[in-house]
């Protein structure tokens, strides 16, 4: 059954009454023993919440991709408190984004780790999809009615949204090819009116089409047109192109957002923009990023399970006791003509034993599908009549005499002192750092693996370890602006993403590994370079909090987050770049400000929303309930002040060369002082399961800051072997579905070439790569169906390159690829081809009798790109959500049965199934 609201519904009740039952026994059994645990699922609300979504994402990987990618891609109205208003970034905007990049990789790695320049530039859609979004209670109502008129509302609310000068450029995630604005709109919504702003949201296309930096980039970059031989850059959002309705917003005003795949391309794009001198937003905020695609920290591995106790422990090995929302195998699906590559394991398996003693040579993006040319090449490195040598052997010659660790610990430098530009290690890198597909083992004797399947749905396997991709093994992560980032303690990326806050913030001291300083033709440049250290990556660590906390936003850890969040894009928004220079920390500003929170407390003004929460607000016993926002921001002016006694006890990081004895610096104690309190670099905080925070321990007390830049980015046993665990068992179980998608596949192919063939006898003339911005001199049928003058590539222009074999702009095996070529071909073509043949009867009659297809129109495009419209059911999965969400939002989330009596604890759970009934009676 495909993912849908039904679906969904049928596979998360079970999991609503089994979580109930066993929340009510385990905490019965707390209290009978007296033992009471710091663990956010004592409170019922979120242990429910919690495996709804962990449910969630579990069906989607028994799903198609296809299946998971539409239905978090359907359309979902606004509430009608909040003004949404949907934008189209143009192609010119794409295109000049993309010579952003093609900028930043040069020529041979286009060549050989892209696997060329045009492949990712071929899209089905005439844009990209965004959304301005605020709430309605902060539009202009004083805009002139003349313009007005003239637009439609959506339209005309950007109008009225753009005295807001603070902008949020929010990107979602979902693991690289899931999610939506439509996923993260609620989020988003909920930002936007705790800073008093607007935001922008991207629908940026998923995996298994392109690179995702370029839509991103897109909206952040622009190219001038009218300076020959010279790149100018100018900024989407601070220089609306033709046709664009908001004002120019400065770069000072932008703050960039993201959470899980969305905070890794943040982190991305950041340093595409630093690498080439563009403007920098004021600031960004990184929500659980993910920023090593290798999994090469120990946390993936070690926060998989929950080890509380011996039992705990046991529990453990015997894999039943998740702790974090992400599937326990990893993202995999159902068999389909998309997706996996291989439908069914080939000859020795996704994963074998290596075939070749030395590691493969770097750059190469085809090494899962090599070339003739490049298996003629390599012939030399297999070892066709010797045995393989185990990973010891390999070892052996490179190891200097003066060590005799194994590869698992060797590491002939100290890499805490040493530059980030020395010189390269006396061992050889290509060993001591294998690249993909060779897997690093845990045995030094064993023979190591080989990938022989594409293990991420984001990139090709040998491209995981590239900066852009996996983000911590940037050359430097120095000279970002300010960056505030989430972490929960208990999610398995946890370790990269506390390493990514200190490798921004200590540059020298957390370098980057010297593979990829060798291999990167900018990392080493980089790292010489950007020396300044970042400021205000302030990690917070919240305690018992899973992937992406902010999901959960009825919590109090959660609440603090987004009132933090909230007061850090305000403060660098609103202050210059000489003030940020001083204090990049709200915390630390002087005189400490006020949040206006009885003006917040309209969160329930508008008539809807009021109705939809009226009937939470009213207390049985008459004891009063605080709004969300006095709660909040109860819970930020106590940690600030935590925060102000960790800088007066010295327990923060200053900038290099600032003593910690000196009294303009740490001048914190008099609270009416009108200068903020500077040269504070870095602050480090706990949080826990009720909002309130502590000072996190120093560096040298945390384990994964110990561990040597020479381990990080390679792909290790463990997390390989748990991923091929997983796939054997998908294999198995829909070993049907993989021979249907195989002949899927081949029909799909054979539709292709039909369809070519009838194009071409129809008058399709496709003259190939021409230079850039020529006249097209073909005609077209009518206004839909032309050859655009912005759309620089197709299809058909694809013959000399190499893109990953997922990438759907060179396959003709899929669905997704047909309608892309037909578009191409019959609709929208790009200025390569100089004609727009007419669709042919035969086609026209299969087309009508095709579901996904149409005569008349371009067909739908890939669900990962064009939004789904439901038809049939009026309530989405998604609405469901956030109608649940919104419900316990009213209710007193700090209420934990270890705490409070048993008929308060009777109370709530009467609450929540008024809560319910509220939602079913909306409905």
């Amino acid at each position: 059954m495909p993912v849908t609201t039904t679906s969904a519904a049928i596979h998360i009740a079970p999991v609503v009454v089994k979580t109930f039952f066993q929340h009510g026994k385990r905490r019965a059994k707390d209290i009978k023993e007296g033992r009471e645990t710091e663990d956010a699922k004592n409170d019922l609300f979120f242990d429910e919440a919690f495996h709804i979504v962990q449910a969630f994402i579990e069906m989607g990987t028994q799903n198609t991709v296809e299946s998971l990618q539409s239905f978090t891609n359907t359309h979902v109205p606004a509430p009608p408190w909040a003004a949404v208003s949907p934008v189209l970034i143009p192609l010119s905007s794409c295109n000049r984004a993309a010579d952003t990049l093609i900028d930043w990789f040069g020529p041979e790695e286009l060549k050989h780790v892209v696997g060329g320049e045009r492949w990712w530039q071929v899209r089905g859609l005439d844009g990209v999809d965004g959304e301005w979004i605020t709430e309605k209670e902060y539009l202009d109502s004083t805009k002139s009615n003349e313009k007005k008129k003239k637009l439609s509302s959506d339209d005309a609310n950007i109008l009225r949204m753009d005295h807001l000068e603070t902008v949020m450029l929010y990107v979602h995630g979902g693991g690289y090819f899931w999610g939506s604005i439509n996923t993260h709109r609620y989020q988003i919504i909920r930002y936007a009116r705790k800073f008093k702003g607007r935001a922008f949201a991207v629908n940026y296309r998923q995996t298994l089409h392109e690179l995702q930096q370029i839509t991103i980039t897109s909206t952040y970059a622009e190219k001038h047109p009218n300076i020959p031989g010279l790149v100018r850059f100018r900024m989407y959002l601070p220089h609306p192109p033709p046709g664009a309705l908001h004002k120019a917003v400065p770069a000072s005003k932008i703050v960039m957002a993201g959470d899980s795949a969305g905070g890794g391309l943040c982190v991305t794009v950041l340093t595409v923009l630093r690498d080439l001198g563009l403007p920098m937003p004021a600031g960004a905020v990184l929500i659980s990023p993910w920023v090593d695609l290798t999994h090469s920290f120990p946390s993936i591995m070690d926060n998989q399970y929950s080890v509380k106790s011996l039992k705990g422990l046991i529990c453990s090995l015997l894999n039943t006791v998740p702790q974090d929302i992400i599937p326990q195998h990893g993202f995999l699906a159902k068999p389909s003509a998309l997706w996996p590559l291989d439908p069914l394991p080939k000859d020795g398996g996704r994963v074998v034993p290596s075939l070749s003693t030395p590691p493969p040579k770097p750059g190469h993006s085809d090494t899962l599908k090599p070339t003739k040319s490049r298996v003629s090449n390599d012939d030399s490195n297999i070892n066709t009549g010797n045995r393989i040598e185990t990973q010891r052997q390999m070892l052996k010659d490179s190891t200097p005499s003066s060590s005799g660790e194994s590869s698992g610990s060797h590491e002939n430098q100290n890499t805490k002192t040493v530059g980030a530009g020395e010189r390269t290690p006396d061992y050889d890198i290509d060993r001591w750092e294998p690249k993909p597909p060779k897997v690093l083992m845990d045995d030094p004797d064993a023979i190591p693996l080989e990938l022989h399947a594409q293990i991420q749905f984001y990139a090709a396997t040998e491209q995981l370890c590239h900066p852009l991709v996996s983000p911590i093994l940037q050359g430097s992560l120095g000279n970002l602006p300010p960056l505030y980032i989430l972490a929960g303690n208990d999610e398995v990326l946890r370790d990269e993403i506390i390493y990514i806050a200190h490798r921004a913030a200590h540059p020298s001291d957390y370098p980057a590994r010297h593979g990829v300083l060798r291999d990167g033709h900018r990392q080493k440049e980089n790292a010489e370079r950007f020396t300044t250290p970042t400021k205000a990556s302030q990690p917070k660590r919240i305690v018992g909090m899973c992937h992406v906390l902010t999901v959960f936003a009825f919590t109090d850890s959660a609440k603090c987050a987004y009132r933090s969040v909230a007061e850090f894009v305000k403060h660098v928004s609103h202050h210059d770049a000489e003030h940020l220079e001083r204090n990049p920390f709200p915390e630390l500003h002087r005189p400490p400000l006020e949040i206006p929170v009885a003006t917040e407390a309209g969160e329930h003004e508008h008539p809807l929303r009021e109705r939809a929460t009226k009937h939470l607000r009213r207390s049985q016993d008459g004891e009063k309930k605080h709004s969300p926002d006095k709660l909040d921001a109860k819970l930020y002016k106590q940690n600030e002040a935590v925060v102000n006694n960790e800088v007066k006890q010295g327990d923060v990081d200053l900038i290099p060369g600032v003593h910690r004895k000196s009294e303009k610096t740490l001048n914190h104690d008099n609270p009416n002082q009108e200068t903020d309190v500077p040269n504070v670099l870095m602050i480090r905080e706990r949080v826990d399961i009720r909002g309130v925070s502590r000072r996190m321990e120093p560096p040298d007390q945390i384990k994964v800051l110990q561990i040597r830049p020479g381990q990080l980015g390679i792909i290790k046993e463990g997390p390989t072997r748990r991923w091929l665990e997983g796939q054997k068992i998908w294999d198995d179980r829909y070993e049907h579905a993989a021979k249907k998608a195989i002949k899927r596949r081949a029909k799909m192919e054979a539709s292709a070439n039909r369809m070519l063939d009838n194009a071409r006898l129809q008058g399709l003339i496709h003259e190939g790569p021409q230079p850039l911005h020529r006249k097209p001199t073909g005609t077209s049928q009518n206004k839909v169906e032309r050859i655009q003058d912005d759309r620089r590539w197709g299809p058909l222009d694809l013959d000399d390159e190499r893109p990953p074999p997922s990438a759907i702009a060179k396959r003709r095996d899929t669905h997704e690829a047909l309608a892309l070529l037909k578009k191409s071909i019959y609709h929208t073509a790009p200025v390569t081809h100089t004609t727009v043949p007419k669709l042919r009867v035969s086609d026209a009659i299969r087309a009508a009798l095709d579901p996904y297809d149409d005569p008349n129109k371009p067909p739908q495009q890939s669900v990962s790109e064009q939004q789904v419209h439901a038809r049939l059911i009026p309530i989405h999965g998604l609405r469901l959500w956030d109608n649940i969400i919104r419900q316990v939002l009213a209710l007193d989330a700090s209420l934990y049965f270890g705490k409070e009596t048993s008929k308060k604890a009777l109370k709530s759970t009467k609450q929540l199934g008024e809560s319910l009934n509220a939602i079913k009676s909306d409905l």
